[in-house]
């Protein structure tokens, strides 16, 4: 039976408390703890989502990495608002974070687009992400001629790729609960601190 969780379980700050629920997503059977759901907006406010992996998070916020010339990179720079969603369940938990995205630095997307395997790279460098193309033999081809461009060493950082990073204005933690009673609690930031409250479900 799902236990209920009162507001005395929660720890103060969001941050620890979604690093304590991450660890447990980390340790349960989750094929990927850090897969969640991107929501953004154009500039005329069309919605689209997607699921992307988290790479990092600390006190500075969340961040995933991605083609900034592709749908979602396009609208997080015209319209730089997102909401993060994960969905651990079998843990009946799920995390909501709503907040302002801005671009990593460039030093910080290299690290990370250096860490990845040397396939990866040549295909983040081929794809262009988000538009029509003609096959998946085009794509390949495209993906071959990157390829003999940097055959070996160091692969450059694409110039239209990189990071995201989301700061936090507000999180959900979510709860199943006996008979749809879900348990939910929302952090809203005021100033430097967080206000944390209890909402129905």
């Amino acid at each position: 039976m799902t236990s209920i969780l009162h507001k005395r379980d929660l720890k103060s700050d969001p941050f620890e408390q979604f690093s304590l629920w991450f660890e447990d997503a980390g340790r349960a059977d989750i094929a990927l703890p850090n897969a969640m759901a991107v929501a953004s907006a154009s500039r005329d406010g069309v919605p689209s989502v997607r699921m992307v992996l988290l790479k990092s998070f600390d006190d500075r916020g969340f961040v995933f990495y991605t083609h900034y010339d592709s749908e979602k990179g396009r609208q997080l720079q015209e319209n730089p608002r997102a909401e993060f969603h994960f969905y651990w369940a079998p843990l009946d938990r799920q995390v909501r974070i709503r907040g302002t995205v801005e671009k990593t630095s460039r030093e910080e997307s290299e690290t990370y687009f250096h860490s990845r395997p040397k396939e990866s790279q040549w295909s983040a460098w081929a794809s262009p992400q988000s538009e029509v193309v003609e096959s998946r033999h085009k794509l390949e081809e495209m993906r071959a001629e990157i390829m003999k461009t940097y055959p070996e060493g160091t692969i450059p950082l694409p110039p239209f790729w990189g990071g995201f990073r989301l700061t936090p204005e507000r999180f959900e933690f979510w709860s199943d609960g006996v008979h749809r009673y879900h348990d939910r609690f929302c952090y809203v930031r005021e100033g430097a601190s967080w206000t944390l409250s209890r909402m129905a479900p």
